[in-house]
């Protein structure tokens, strides 16, 4: 069980968006990853597994439960955590034979006490190893229920997952699936107490259980493909038939257009339109003013591609937090931090720190009366003088150091 401290590298990666390994705060490198699930096929797996949900949790905690419609909706990260409690007790049980992807269940501390009270008939005040065992037994028991119900409509060869790891967490420090994912949303009831089981299937999860049962997903838009080096066959029918085909040969453009407007493919026999024998369509120096209809402008260059080269700007080094800023830190504001004085350092040969005893004094580097450091996970941020509080140690601060003083102390 997590102590709810994290590390300063940590809260910098939460600030700016960055988790450790790379990820963004969405769980993602760079854009997220495209799946494609469907939404009502995974509705109708949950409704199938209602029934033996509230079966098996009765089962297992001999109370009466009473399981209502689970609801299955595509999100991600931002909006379910605006669903939940602020410390949450989450379940990482991936698939990772015959289906890969993520798979987490999340449910309220107050759930697992009570499925802990209902299950060892005794209370607990916390949420602690022997609470996350059970939560992970019964979770696992919903799982095995899911992957049976899987079988029965289509044999997945070894479907399998890992075995459940269970955390009691804030909310923000919970690794979410990357990017859109499906939520599903089983909602129990117990002597009028009302409780939600949520379970996050990751998008690779959700794609290869509705292939699994055969939901039809909506499949994406080919990709666009625009040359660098001037223009010559860009087919964009993919995007619609009133999107022209501009095959171009010898320079002439082939504009063949849906939606009953002509053809305007030029034999060797040309109309003089105004260039000399091509057809003037409104371009100036080359460049074709395409503005028809709902149309985009696509002014292109039918020579050498050149790119637009634009000077980097910097941002100035403020210390003031944009409101996205704001919103991230809000997420940790009750993690708990490790806070230190120190009084000085000093360099001891081993031969030196062998040979110490009761009684040896030890010379640091700071003089007496001068100003102690104040650190927060190692980190200098402030300094201080010692007092005195009753029989205790304290330290009083007396200044804050600058931004610019903690990021030359980082490196």
């Amino acid at each position: 069980m997590s102590d709810g401290a994290i590390s300063q590298d940590e809260i910098d990666a939460l600030l700016s968006g960055v988790s450790m390994d790379g990820l963004n705060s969405s769980g993602h490198v760079g854009n997220a990853p495209t799946y494609h699930f469907d939404v009502a096929t995974l509705q109708n797996l949950a409704n199938d597994l209602k029934p033996k949900l509230e079966e098996n949790i009765n089962k297992y905690t001999g109370a009466a439960f009473s399981v209502g419609d689970p609801v299955v909706e595509q999100t991600d990260r931002d909006r379910v955590l605006a669903k939940l409690p602020e410390v949450v007790v989450g379940v990482n049980a991936d698939y990772n034979e015959g289906i890969k992807g993520s798979h987490l269940y999340l449910l309220s501390p107050e759930f697992a006490l009570k499925l802990f009270q209902l299950m060892n008939n005794e209370e607990s005040t916390e949420v602690d190893d022997m609470v996350l065992s059970i939560v992970s037994e019964v979770i696992s028991t919903h799982i095995s229920s899911q992957i049976t119900q899987i079988d029965s409509v289509s044999k997945v060869p070894g479907l399998a997952y890992k075995t459940p790891e269970s955390v009691n967490e804030s909310k923000a420090m919970i690794m979410f699936p990357q990017g859109e994912f499906a939520l599903t949303s089983y909602p129990l009831t117990l002597d009028g107490k009302a409780y939600t089981l949520w379970e996050c299937l990751g998008g690779d999860a959700a794609e290869g259980i509705t292939k699994a049962l055969g939901g039809q997903a909506e499949e994406p838009l080919a990709p666009i493909d625009i040359p660098t080096g001037g223009v010559s066959g860009m087919n964009v029918s993919a995007m619609g038939g009133a999107m022209p085909n501009m095959g171009m040969a010898g320079g002439m453009p082939n504009m063949g257009m849906a939606g009953g407007i002509p053809n305007m493919g030029m034999g060797a026999a040309m109309p003089n339109m105004g260039m000399g024998g091509m057809p003037n369509m409104g371009m100036a120096g080359g460049m074709p003013n395409m503005g028809m209809g709902g149309m985009p402008n696509m002014g292109m260059n039918l020579g050498q591609h050149v790119p637009n080269i634009q000077s980097l700007q910097f941002p100035n080094l403020q210390n003031n937090m944009s409101q996205g800023e704001q919103e991230n830190i809000s997420l940790i504001m009750d993690v708990n931090m490790e806070m230190t004085v120190e009084l000085g350092r000093t360099q001891k040969t081993i031969k030196e720190i062998l040979g110490m005893g009761e009684g040896t004094i030890i010379e640091l580097d700071k003089l007496a009366g001068e100003p102690v450091d104040i650190l927060v996970n190692q980190k200098k941020i402030a300094k201080g003088e010692v007092v005195v509080i009753d029989e205790n140690f304290g330290v009083r601060v007396t200044e804050i150091l600058s931004p610019m003083e903690r990021v030359n102390d980082i490196s």
